[in-house]
């Protein structure tokens, strides 16, 4: 049970104090823009809201600290057995970006479908764009073509309704097929991932990173893919092998790329990935719109008064 915590928001940028104000709690709270500042205060804290300011190291000074929850739906920044042994709680932000991010996958797939990311180019130089005479050089319509969705989480599951939304045939792929939930036609096993790389037009990562799932579009996997099939990532950077990724948009083994994450976060400026007309790329944002606190801060007030009236489930518990 938490009694009167002190409550330490730590992130970079988001306003997650104001809207926690908002809520009325009375509860104090501190809001800590820099590691530094996080970890000058961590001994004082009970209950840590943090994304992108932490380190695993910290775990053994914070003397009072019961309860961390994530700003990301992503927790494998965490040493959770550490925070295990310490009797620390964890929970996620799960599916409150989902359909933040599965729009911002749709907004990927059009732009490089459409040619949107070339004529914002053209736009910049005052240059007028005349038709294309060759097919196979001019914009792609969605209705028909097959989407492949790793991973099949909330965000995954919404990101295959915007396709189908759009004509797509949407199949997925998750560690067991298990049963087929609308909107898939159809879903295969890890197993035969390259069965279901060859059959898209595009391939969605929506999947968490996992021992399993780290590297899992390599060469081969990016080798199964059509000639014409773009990747989008909005899951981790790891999920790609980088620097085969690099080498199939050169050798245009595949036709391009919408990439939200990296390997290496900022992605450093010596990177050929700046440089590739056929990729689209964002700074790991696809999250964050103007609602991302709120629906942060939702779940951590439903988890502090779980944990105050004793109840030990936590909404989007990891431990």
């Amino acid at each position: 049970m938490l009694d009167q915590p002190k409550v330490l928001f730590g992130h970079p940028a988001y306003q997650l104090a104001d809207a926690f104000r908002e809520r009325g709690t009375n509860l104090p709270f501190a809001e800590l823009r820099s590691l530094a500042a996080v970890e000058e205060q961590i001994a004082t804290a009970e209950v840590l809201v943090v994304s992108r300011l932490w380190r695993n190291e910290w775990i053994d000074r914070a003397d009072r600290l019961r309860f961390i929850q994530s700003v990301s739906a992503g927790t494998e920044q965490f040493d959770i057995d550490r925070l295990r042994a310490r009797g620390i709680r964890l929970a996620s932000a799960q599916g409150g970006n989902a359909g933040a991010v599965a729009e911002h996958a749709m907004a990927m797939i059009l732009s490089l479908t459409r040619q949107l990311h070339t004529a914002r180019d053209n736009q910049h130089a005052r240059r007028w764009r005349g038709l294309i005479s060759d097919p196979a050089s001019r914009e792609m319509e969605l209705a028909a073509r097959t989407m492949t969705v790793v991973g099949l989480g909330r965000i995954g599951t919404r990101i295959a309704a915007l396709g189908a939304a759009f004509g797509m045939r949407v199949i997925g792929v998750r560690r067991e097929a298990g049963t087929v939930p609308a909107p898939f036609e159809a879903v295969f096993p890890t197993s035969r991932l390259s069965e279901a790389l060859s059959a898209a037009d595009i391939v969605v990562l929506a999947c968490p990173l996992t021992p399993e799932t780290d590297g899992l579009i390599d060469a081969e996997a990016l080798a199964a893919m059509k000639s014409s099939a773009l990747l989008i990532n909005v899951a981790r950077g790891r999920i790609v092998d980088e620097v085969a990724l690099i080498e199939g948009l050169e050798n245009r083994v595949i036709a391009g790329a919408g990439l939200d994450c990296f390997v290496e976060e900022p992605l450093p400026e010596s990177s050929p990935l700046w440089g590739f007309e056929n990729v689209v790329m964002t700074c790991h944002t696809a999250g964050e719109t103007r609602a991302c606190e709120e629906r942060v801060i939702d779940i951590l007030v439903e988890n502090l008064s779980r944990l105050a009236s004793g109840r030990t489930d936590l909404c989007n518990e990891i431990i």
